[in-house]
């Protein structure tokens, strides 16, 4: 009995040990946060903007490594089968969730194979159309896509991204059916929806606002629920015309499954404070992003209805992107 008790005790001690060295010794190497875009985008400068600032807070180096393609899959796939201790993390997107609904074959669960660390920042997006379009507000455009069912298309950045899905949320619930006219990547689509080859498109505001400015295309509202911190006077496409709308394209940390609770936490607290700075909340803001920040807890059940959400959008539209 006293040997069992003694053993009891031991493995209690080890735990709380290890979880002790596991907050108290981290990092104990360089941290490596992997981007599933190319170098110089805004998801790249942001992650840098970051990195340079938790490296002074961590007291260890912190890494920017890019890992391009496959819809985001290349990175997301190598931060699952990295090593659980918190110096390899991924600046997860939307795409982390979405991809198992479009892609036939996915090497990675986005709920099961990574540890939720916060949501960091949405994507403010927002829908504009070619000035031929005969149209003020989102009310006014579906009015106009359904007296023109031949002639209404939209531009998305590709086949399964994010613009793709919110067009399709939009094209379901506003009970009308847009041709999709896919693209590799944002500006291409952008020149064509200013020369009118396209007439609407849902895109990044930072990608679109050059344009927007220059009144060669027409902002007609945000995705969000709520309006944008960064365009408080456009309205949201749910009360502009379409009632329950709603489209954040997210950016978040996620860490490998198993990753110490202890280190997840640790390395949550340091990001909320760079998150603080204002030097780095202009930066977001100038990238056309909108600060979060929430609990391991919080994101976790985000993402859990974020999935649910758009498998139900791809399945609604058959959208695919293999």
């Amino acid at each position: 009995m006293l040997k069992k008790i003694c053993t009891t005790i031991a493995i209690a001690a080890s735990v709380l040990c290890g979880a002790a060295h596991a907050q108290g010794g981290y990092p104990s190497k360089p941290i490596t946060i992997v981007v599933p875009f190319s170098p110089g985008g805004a998801t790249d400068i942001m992650s840098r903007t970051l990195a340079e600032r938790l490296k002074n807070r961590l007291g260890q180096p912190v890494i920017v490594e890019n890992k391009p393609g496959a819809g985001t899959m290349i990175a997301s796939e190598y931060v699952a089968r990295a090593a659980p201790d918190g110096h390899t993390v991924l600046l997860a997107a939307s795409s982390l969730g979405i991809a198992p609904a479009l892609y036939s074959k996915v090497n990675y669960d986005p709920v099961k194979d990574f540890t939720p660390i916060s949501l960091v920042a949405s994507v403010v997006h927002v829908l504009s159309v070619h000035p031929s379009v005969p149209a003020k507000n989102v009310a006014e455009m579906v009015n106009w896509v359904k007296a023109n069912p031949t002639k209404a298309n939209y531009g998305s950045v590709g086949a399964g991204t994010s613009t793709h899905l919110e067009s399709e949320l939009f094209n379901t619930m506003a009970g009308v059916k847009m041709e999709h006219v896919p693209y590799k990547g944002s500006a291409p689509a952008l020149l064509d929806l200013v020369s009118g080859n396209i007439n609407v498109m849902f895109d990044a505001y930072a990608s679109s606002k050059p344009f927007i400015n220059d009144n060669k295309i027409r902002l007609l509202a945000v995705t969000t629920a709520k309006r944008s911190k960064l365009l408080p006077n456009v309205p949201t496409v749910a009360e502009s015309g379409l009632p329950g709308y709603e489209a954040m394209p997210w950016l978040g940390f996620v860490a490998p499954a198993g990753t110490p609770a202890p280190v997840v936490n640790k390395f949550q607290t340091e990001l909320m404070e760079v998150l603080k700075e204002p030097a780095v909340q202009e930066k977001f803001q100038s990238l056309g992003l909108e600060i979060i920040g929430n609990t391991p807890a919080e994101f976790s059940e985000f993402i859990k209805k974020d999935i649910v959400k758009w498998a139900k959008v791809v399945k609604d539209s058959g959208a695919k992107a293999d």
